[in-house]
């Protein structure tokens, strides 16, 4: 807590609004945006990267938050402030840092994969300035900073090595995201059949719970899609990545507007016949994901190719 006092002994109204604003870029839904819009406008690999990297760094901070189920500094240590504008965010457990996990997944993998200079630093920058804000803000310990990005980084690694290998041999892929739907599923049996403490199950942390079972649920459904998005793809569709700069802000916009249109649209009829917390939010993510990855790009061919140079 020390880290924390110290921190909180330097706010200032310029640093708290741009602590507030910089740590919403590592939000655990943006690998999913970020990763999409890499797999439809630069390569399709590097998306299938990013989006495993998160999911699967989305499922061990889940378990993690859900096996230790460590308290917010604040509740620690009811004298310790925070600047506000977090509190609504920083809900549930404080172990580890579910924002910092993120963060330094998604810029991580992507300062890897990509070797422009440009794009490297601002993503290293990321994957520095966002773990801070987590500090700055008061929302989790120097603990639980420290290991969400020590679990990035070995995500990121290991996955680089991974699907670099799955650009030359189509048939890594599939093993690649089938070993994040594994994962899934023992964290899913994990959170469904383990008899937590009771207060994990108290009114103030059920939500908490319920969300860690939904998200188990989603994320399996997402990455059930994204390999039926690889399958028709690479036998049917083959769509380019490549287009004039206006057609890519088409594709993404678009893809954005489809997915989230489709999403709603299923929620009603889903959840009437399956249980919205799991098998219907199973469901809803592996159409959604499956539509955005495999029927929206047939839409690509008719937009214009980038020129070469």
């Amino acid at each position: 807590m020390s880290v924390l006092y110290a921190l909180e002994g330097i706010r200032n109204p310029v640093f708290d609004f741009f602590f507030s604003l910089i740590t919403h870029l590592g939000e655990e839904t943006l690998f999913m945006a970020v990763g999409l819009t890499f797999y439809w406008c630069v390569n399709k690999i590097e998306g299938y990267y990013l989006l495993a990297v998160g999911g699967l760094g989305a499922i061990v901070n889940n378990f993690l938050k859900m096996i230790f189920t460590v308290p917010r500094p604040w509740v620690i240590d009811p004298d310790f402030t925070i600047v506000e504008a977090a509190r609504a965010e920083a809900t549930g457990y404080s172990f580890p840092s579910g924002h910092t996990q993120c963060a330094v997944g998604l810029y991580g993998g992507i300062a890897l994969w990509n070797k422009n200079k440009a794009v490297r630093i601002i993503s290293l920058v990321l994957c520095i300035l966002i773990p801070f804000s987590r500090l700055y803000l008061g929302v989790h310990t120097p603990l639980d900073v420290g290991v969400g990005f020590a679990i990035a980084v070995v995500f990121a690694a290991g996955g680089y090595f991974i699907f670099r290998k799955a650009e030359n041999n189509n048939k890594i892929l599939i093993p690649a995201i089938g070993v994040v739907i594994l994962i899934n599923i023992i964290y899913i049996c994990f959170v469904s059949f383990y008899e937590f403490p009771e207060s994990v199950y108290a009114a103030e942390n059920i939500a908490e719970y319920n969300g860690a079972v939904k998200n188990g649920y989603t994320l399996l459904g997402a990455a059930l899609g994204m390999i039926l998005a690889y399958v028709i793809d690479s036998k049917w569709v083959h769509f380019d990545t490549k287009a004039v700069w206006w057609a890519q802000i088409i594709k993404a916009v678009g893809g954005f507007a489809v997915l989230l249109i489709l999403k709603e649209l299923l929620k009603i009829p889903l959840n009437a016949v399956l249980d919205a917390n799991t098998w219907g939010a199973c469901v809803r993510y592996f159409i959604t994901v499956a539509v955005a990855g495999a029927v929206w790009p047939m839409v690509f061919r008719f937009f214009p190719k980038a020129k070469k140079e």
